[in-house]
C-alpha cells in the first residue's frame, strides 16, 4: 500500500470517530420522547377528563417504547462506527469495515458521504492486501 492509501485510510479512520459522535449526539434526541412517555405514564399530567385515562397510558407506553428502542439502536450504530473507525486503524477486519461502510450510508448526510468514499477507498486492491497481511499481486 503507498503512501496515498495509507493517508486515506488514516483520515477515513479519524472521520469514523467524527461521525460517530456525531451519531451517538442524534442518538440522544429521542430523551425528550422518553421523558415525556415516563410522564405520561407517571401520571404527571392533570386530567380534565377523568375517562380516558387508559388512552394517555398507552401512549405513554408508546412513547417509552420507541424511544428507547430508537436510542439504543442510535447508540449501537454510534459504537459499532466507532470500532470500525479503530479496525480501519489497524486493518483489521475488511469485511466488518465494509459492510460498516454501507450501513453508515443510512445516516444522511454525513454517513453516506463517509460511507461511500470508505467503499472507494476499501476496493483497491492494495487497501485490501494490506487488510489482509500479504502484498498486492503485481499486475
Amino acid at each position: 500500500m503507498d503512501r496515498d492509501d495509507a493517508e486515506h485510510v488514516r483520515l477515513l479512520s479519524i472521520f469514523h470517530y467524527v461521525v460517530a459522535g456525531l451519531a451517538g449526539l442524534f442518538a440522544c434526541f429521542p430523551l425528550l420522547h422518553l421523558g415525556f412517555g415516563v410522564l405520561m405514564l407517571t401520571g404527571a399530567f392533570p386530567e380534565k377528563d377523568p375517562g380516558p385515562q387508559h388512552m394517555l397510558t398507552v401512549m405513554g407506553i408508546f412513547f417509552v417504547v420507541f424511544s428507547t428502542v430508537a436510542i439504543l439502536l442510535g447508540l449501537a450504530f454510534s459504537i459499532l462506527l466507532a470500532l470500525s473507525g479503530f479496525y480501519l486503524n489497524k486493518r483489521i477486519h475488511y469485511t466488518f469495515c465494509l459492510v460498516m461502510a454501507g450501513i453508515a450510508c443510512i445516516f444522511m448526510p454525513f454517513g453516506t458521504v463517509l460511507g461511500v468514499l470508505t467503499i472507494i477507498v476499501l476496493m483497491r486492491p492494495p487497501v485490501k492486501a494490506a487488510f489482509e497481511g500479504s502484498p498486492p499481486d503485481a499486475e
